[in-house]
């Protein structure tokens, strides 16, 4: 009794240290105002059968929401406009598969909590003729244009492929990257090594990925500049879900055991 009084202390304590870092719109409502675009399996989707929000990230909030002590209200918002509701104030965090990248970081500030890389896949009857990445040389590889891939598998070709580059083909989104590639228009396509799992397994037997990914960026919750405290105490959030196994949970039912980090970074990318 008496180790179990002490333990609920400490976490009282901790729980208060914890709540003075919120956001003061968060600790006057107890609502965390989280934005997502619920378009990316399996992190964010609405399940087909029940339309109800669903996926890793939806998890991995809803755990740090506990942690936290307090509700999740999810804003479902454009991708293009969440930056921007951010520093007005409309919204808390963003939470949606958003790349920690150096350009937004005048934005936003990133706690880091997962790991993404652009991967190159084919067609599973197409399989024989790739045996590892550089077969994907002097092929045409289309990827969403809306990402940061055009460039990293330029960057890539450029190291890689010498004389025969890579033909580099932009696409309205990764679902149309795979549309092409089974058009015929494109030879390979490229899609983050967290989403592809997923697709594979709603597809199963279509496609074959080549080698490892390409390279790594990491994702992270974007919090506003101004709130350093509560930036660290969300790091510190996720830290704790890590420590206790829930993380590692999550990665494992989602299919993203590649993609986990071992500790919350802050604006990790440079």
């Amino acid at each position: 009794m008496k180790t179990f009084l002490t333990a609920a202390l400490i976490c009282g304590t901790a729980f208060g240290a914890m709540a003075q870092t919120l956001p003061e719109t968060v600790q006057q409502s107890g609502v965390l105002r989280i934005a997502n675009t619920p378009n990316y399996p399996p992190l964010e989707f609405r399940d087909p059968a029940t339309n109800t929000l669903t996926g890793f990230d939806i998890d991995l909030a809803t755990a740090l929401a506990e942690k936290l002590g307090v509700k999740i209200e999810w804003q479902e918002l454009a991708f293009a406009t969440m930056l921007p509701a951010l520093e007005t104030g409309r919204i808390d965090v963003i939470m949606s598969g958003m790349s920690d990248l150096p350009t937004r970081h005048e934005t936003a500030t990133f706690v880091d909590y997962l790991r993404s890389g652009p991967q190159f896949f084919v067609l599973s009857t197409n399989a024989d003729a790739f045996t590892d990445e550089k077969s994907v040389c002097g092929k045409s590889v289309g990827a969403s244009r809306r990402t940061s891939y055009p460039q990293e598998i330029a960057a890539w070709s450029e190291a890689n492929c010498g004389d025969n580059p890579v033909k580099f083909v932009g696409t309205d989104g990764s679902a149309d990257a795979r549309t092409q590639l089974k058009q015929g228009r494109i030879d390979v396509a490229v899609q983050g090594n967290e989403t592809l799992p997923y697709v594979m397994d709603q597809e199963q037997g279509t496609y074959h990925t080549i080698g490892k990914p390409i390279s790594f960026q990491l994702m992270g919750i974007a919090v506003p500049v101004k709130e350093t405290a509560f930036q660290q105490t969300l790091a510190d959030a996720l830290d704790a879900v890590i420590a206790d196994g829930t993380y590692g949970a999550l990665l494992e039912k989602w299919q993203l055991q590649e993609s986990g980090v071992e500790k919350a970074t802050i604006n990790g990318a440079h």
